[in-house]
């Protein structure tokens, strides 16, 4: 197991009932509440609570489904919360979280990291023979192929720092080339760039070097028998499986694709939860 691994397992052992409250008091300074509005019936939970719970289960049970985390809520949680909505109106005040979501996530990126390491990842929205069945997400979603094979659904292009933060991140779908996403995962603080051989085309490595003075390091095409590596470049391309740990950690631990959601809005929900919580085990 990784570094990486270990240290969010270290952290998630630690982690107690009690927990959620402290959690809570980060997630209330992160976002402040919002003046109440007048008029109409005022919601039993508030957007700062119903992020709290989102973003626990994301670091503990990571459970597939609103629904059971609603019935954890119900179960494990009626002393913390003392009002708790019905299921479909919790799923409501979910969906409304969304730009707060985006909000959070925006913050514990860590969007200062000099040194990065981009790769993208396949997020399938269904099994590949399900795909013309498919009708939740038909409009975004593509195809798209990689060494894997094909694959339905959208593509995760991240950034991460040499210690498994993530620095940036942008959707796509399963079919756009992962060079064009690098402007999106880069920014003005970026000083090198470590990827696969994916981002080696030389029209966006000079474009990156002319927005973001930041040098894009990559393995050489096999067929480039006359150019030259440095040390330096060869020592940082050794570090690339770090953010393939992380793809790993975020597939299979916390279950970051899916097929349950019902709306396109759901996808997004369940992303952005997912990497909130990550952030917030990683931070």
């Amino acid at each position: 197991m990784t570094v990486i691994g270990i240290t969010i397992i270290l952290t998630m052992l630690s982690l107690q009932k009690h927990h959620i409250m402290d959690l809570y008091c980060t997630v209330r300074d992160l976002i402040p509440e919002e003046p109440k509005e007048k008029g109409g019936r005022p919601p039993l939970m508030t957007k700062q609570e119903v992020l709290t719970i989102l973003t626990w289960n994301v670091c503990t049970l990571h459970q597939k489904t609103l629904k059971d985390i609603h019935s954890s809520l119900c179960m494990y949680h009626s002393d913390d919360f003392t009002h708790i909505p019905k299921y479909n109106a919790f799923i409501k005040t979910c969906h409304d979280c969304i730009p707060l979501l985006e909000k959070i996530l925006s913050i514990l990126l860590v969007q200062s990291a000099p040194l990065r390491i981009v790769d993208s990842t396949m997020i399938p929205v269904c099994k590949l023979v399900r795909a013309d069945r498919h009708k939740v997400a038909k409009s975004i979603a593509t195809y798209g192929k990689n060494h894997q094979g094909w694959h339905y659904g959208f593509k995760l292009h991240a950034s991460v720092d040499m210690e498994g933060r993530l620095a940036q991140v942008y959707f796509t779908g399963a079919n756009f080339y992962d060079a064009q996403a690098l402007p999106f995962i880069l920014n003005k603080h970026t000083c090198i760039a470590v990827g696969d051989g994916t981002y080696q085309a030389s029209v966006m490595r000079a474009r990156i070097w002319r927005d973001y003075r930041c040098h894009v390091v990559a393995p050489v095409h096999f067929k480039q028998t006359k150019k030259l590596i440095t040390y330096w470049q060869h020592k940082l391309l050794t570090f690339r499986p770090k953010i393939e740990t992380v793809f790993d950690y975020l597939k299979e631990h916390l279950h970051f694709v899916t097929s349950f959601p019902r709306s396109i809005n759901g996808y997004l929900l369940h992303y952005l939860k997912t990497l909130v919580g990550y952030c917030f085990l990683t931070c």
